[in-house]
């Protein structure tokens, strides 16, 4: 049991070196590699949650105000872990960690990134994946729109309709894809990314993030206003802003090194498991993108077990926790740091400098924890 133990290690790190060497990564056998996949979601996640929401995009129009503060710390490279859809691609993008790893309570949250890891697999350059992600045809000169703005993407699918036939076609390819990965999938979990997917082939550019049973109308941002922001000097910086950010994600899927969890931040394993791993193949956290799931954590009494569950992860003085603050929720405390026309605030704390308040005695509010270590990021 021990060799076979072994032998694994040896295999992931191995995958791990292939990372940075595309000649060797071509070379490798691709099943050990899949079977590596598989444990190691099985292995990391721990029985999933409700949240009361349907989480498709992101409903934080902030988030890439922390890129250029991330730039001027260096925070780079190691293992990333991060929370919730695929704003986590455009950090991963500029990070450009060893591995990443995406901790969600939501099962359908892993069901996501196994849809998104399909698509990406099935696409050569962005253009293809927003055609296969939205049911629409690509457009007859695509071989040409390598180096398109996002903005020229944006419109061509906002004018394009929906190709009911691509859309089937791509369910099916799909489909196959996920039983490739050699992840267990019951029949509700292929419904479940089946309706994922309708979402956005439906909605295309206009799905927004949901919250069950509450009208949302129109307040949330829609994917189209994700795909066009900005970051503080004003430049795209999103994943599919460029296709260099694009083929950063597209290589870390295809090399199995982003890989989602089901788990908890205040949970007995998937935490512990997670900095257990990334001892063994040795990288520390470079980021750790938490959202405002502290603001619940806070709610619930389970800060305390999120910080002593992050005490379990390798860290360095760089690492850093990536974290949301939402002004409308908090109508008497808007954050000091949020920008004019924003209702969400990234904000950035490093990970050692949280840990070190609990120590002393922690924060009296959460308002208090959002500010009081919190980095300027001018």
């Amino acid at each position: 049991m021990q060799y076979l133990r072994q032998f694994a290690l040896l295999l992931f790190a191995l995958l791990l070196f292939t990372a940075v060497s595309p000649a060797i990564a071509q070379e490798a056998d691709e099943t050990p590699r899949r079977n590596d996949f598989a444990q190691l979601v099985e292995r990391l996640s721990e029985q999933g949650g409700y949240f009361a929401s349907d989480n498709l995009i992101s409903n934080e129009l902030s988030y890439q105000h922390v890129l250029g503060k991330l730039t001027k710390m260096n925070v780079s490279g190691g293992a990333y872990l991060g929370v919730g859809p695929d704003q986590n691609f455009t950090y991963v993008a500029q990070i450009k960690p060893r591995i990443a790893i995406i901790l969600d309570i939501r099962r359908d949250a892993l069901l996501q990134h196994l849809l998104f890891k399909s698509l990406f697999m099935m696409s050569r350059n962005r253009i293809e994946y927003l055609s296969l992600l939205f049911g629409r045809p690509l457009p007859k000169d695509f071989k040409k729109w390598t180096e398109r703005p996002i903005r020229d993407l944006v419109d061509y699918f906002d004018r394009t309709p929906l190709n009911q036939k691509i859309a089937d076609k791509t369910k099916g390819e799909i489909h196959r894809r996920l039983a490739s990965f050699g992840v267990p999938l019951s029949q509700r979990d292929l419904e479940t990314v089946d309706e994922i997917y309708r979402a956005f082939y439906t909605d295309c550019l206009e799905v927004r993030y949901t919250i069950r049973d509450r009208p949302n109308g129109l307040f949330f941002p829609a994917y189209r206003d994700l795909l066009l922001e900005k970051d503080l000097e004003g430049n795209d910086r999103n994943f599919l802003a460029n296709e260099a950010n694009f083929q950063v994600i597209k290589t870390m899927h295809d090399r199995n090194l982003i890989i989602p969890v089901t788990g908890d931040f205040s949970g007995t394993k998937a935490l512990k498991a997670i900095g257990e791993f990334l001892r063994e193949i040795n990288e520390k956290i470079s980021a750790f993108y938490v959202s405002n799931v502290e603001f619940y954590l806070w709610q619930q009494d389970g800060m305390q077990r999120f910080v002593e569950n992050l005490k379990s992860l390798p860290i360095n003085g760089r690492s850093v926790i990536i974290r949301s603050y939402f002004n409308y929720a908090y109508h008497t405390h808007p954050h000091p740091q949020t920008i004019d026309n924003y209702f969400s605030v990234q904000l950035l704390q490093t990970i050692d400098s949280l840990i070190k308040d609990y120590d002393e005695g922690g924060y009296t509010s959460y308002y208090e924890m959002t500010t009081r270590r919190s980095l300027d990021l001018r």
